[in-house]
């Protein structure tokens, strides 16, 4: 190879200790901005530089939220002087090859999410990278091992990082069986936060473990402790995203639509879009989470999700881009709503129906016997299975304002912290039982499913109309 490159990585700790490690399975956990994704994926590139024609895979849960985290990290950060220099170029695949990051010598990194599993696991691999492993299923994950197997190394590896979550997680309890070894991260591993020569925090370190300090509950004690928690007053004891989070697939015409919509501007405005099954089963199949945005701009991203055009316009274009004119006559690519189920605000309410042409109704706000009905969805039935679902990438596009302050960004991310308001510590003290609600903290996913399945489940009648 020309063009010798020459480029600098120091890592330390739990990031330093990953590069000599060589089990079959190594878990990289602990809070959030430890540089745990980034560790990997530099391990994971040196293989590649340093063995010719080894063959990688680097794989989330879906492809979508692989595409928008590690492979960032990735493209700018870990390949980045690589791909300047001609060394490391995408290939964005083919019927015949999934897509991926090829080296000058040989060496293939696969990316993909197990969402699509199809291509990437018909392939052999001698390293594999996980971004967040406790998105997946232990099918999953033992599914990859079993593609580990290309002998082009002196060892093969199923490499992983993760932020804590519940105790009983299958992965951790891999872990404390031994079968996968976990590291411990640290904020002081990374050095972009954390300067090793100083001994303090840089700039950037402090504004951001300023961010994590100001977490409560669970995400405070998973995001900044790093500890595997649950909970305390969990109100959806039977969540369990193996469970209840499951991959795409193509939803039936013939299933019942239901809206649920949460207003909001400084907090998120939460749009809602379920699919009811014949069974009665409940699908979350797309989710608008999204701050500082009007409730006009959301009904014209909700219609181009939902519509399209059915004729060529004057924009000279058909389908769901033809928005760029006013001849547009567009077809709906699923069925209406039965209901769009509303959080009372009634300016927003107006406004929503004036842009999306359809009325809305008023949710049931009864919260006490809105969660039971919920509580009730999320218990496995007797054939096992529970009666509400999430798609794990129901979420159209994740809020940069949210993600930075470590905030939830979709309602399958609020979930494991809706706990039951605990009451004041006054009345803690006083011995006063609390009050059976909901913290109102961190909750706008989790009012819209209420009120969708308040309406379901609780007498609700369709009562929309088209203008």
């Amino acid at each position: 190879m020309t063009n010798a490159l020459v480029r600098t990585y120091e890592p330390h700790g739990s990031a330093l200790e990953v590069f000599h490690r060589k089990e079959p399975e190594v878990l990289l956990s602990g809070p959030a901005g430890t540089g745990k994704s980034r560790a990997c994926l530099e391990k994971v590139h040196a293989i590649c530089l340093k063995n010719p024609g080894v063959r990688a895979l680097a794989v989330r849960k879906t492809g979508k939220s692989l595409a928008s985290t590690g492979l960032v990290t990735f493209r700018e950060h870990v390949a980045a002087e690589s791909i300047t220099a001609g060394h490391v170029k995408w290939f964005g695949g083919s019927q015949q090859e999934p897509a991926a990051y090829r080296y000058a010598n040989g060496s293939r990194l696969v990316v993909g999410g197990m969402d699509d599993p199809t291509k990437i696991m018909s392939s052999e691999y001698d390293v594999a990278y996980v971004q967040e492993a406790t998105e997946l299923t232990l099918t999953d994950w033992e599914a990859i091992t079993t593609r580990l197997r290309n002998g082009r190394i002196s060892f093969q590896q199923l490499i992983a990082d993760c932020n804590p979550d519940v105790p009983k997680h299958w992965l951790k309890a891999r872990c404390d069986r031994g079968q996968t070894v976990m590291l411990h991260c640290r904020h002081t591993d990374n050095p972009r936060l954390w300067n090793h020569a100083a001994k303090a925090w840089t700039t950037e370190g402090e504004a951001y473990i300023a961010k994590l300090r100001a977490l409560t509950g669970v995400r405070y004690q998973r995001l900044y402790e790093g500890r595997w928690v649950a909970a305390e007053g969990l109100i959806y004891e039977h969540w369990d995203p193996a469970l209840h989070v499951v991959p795409r697939f193509d939803i039936p015409p013939s299933w019942t639509r239901w809206w649920g919509v949460d207003f909001g501007f400084t907090n998120p405005f939460v749009w809602q879009d379920w699919a009811e099954d014949p069974d009665g089963r409940l699908y979350l199949v797309r989710e608008i989470y999204k701050t500082r945005t009007l409730v006009e701009d959301h009904a014209k991203k909700i219609l181009r999700t939902v519509q399209r055009c059915a004729r060529h316009c004057k924009a000279g274009r058909r389908g769901h881009d033809c928005w760029a004119c006013d001849d547009c006559v567009t077809e709906w690519t699923e069925p209406k709503p039965r209901a769009i189920v509303c959080d009372h605000d009634a300016e927003d309410r107006a406004t929503l129906e004036r842009h999306l042409g359809m009325s809305t109704v008023a949710a049931d706000k009864r919260v006490k016997v809105g969660l039971e009905a919920v509580q009730t969805r999320t218990k496995p039935a007797g054939d096992g299975r529970p009666r509400v679902f999430l798609l794990a990438d129901a979420l159209l596009e994740r809020d940069e304002a949210l993600e930075e302050a470590k905030k939830p960004c979709s309602t399958e991310e609020e979930i494991p912290g809706y706990v039951w308001d605990p009451g004041t510590a006054a009345a803690r003290a006083a011995e006063k039982p609390p009050k059976e609600a909901p913290l109102k903290e961190n909750d706008h996913g989790c009012d819209g499913m209420r009120y969708v399945v308040a309406e379901r489940d609780l007498g609700g009648r369709p009562r929309i109309r088209s203008f």
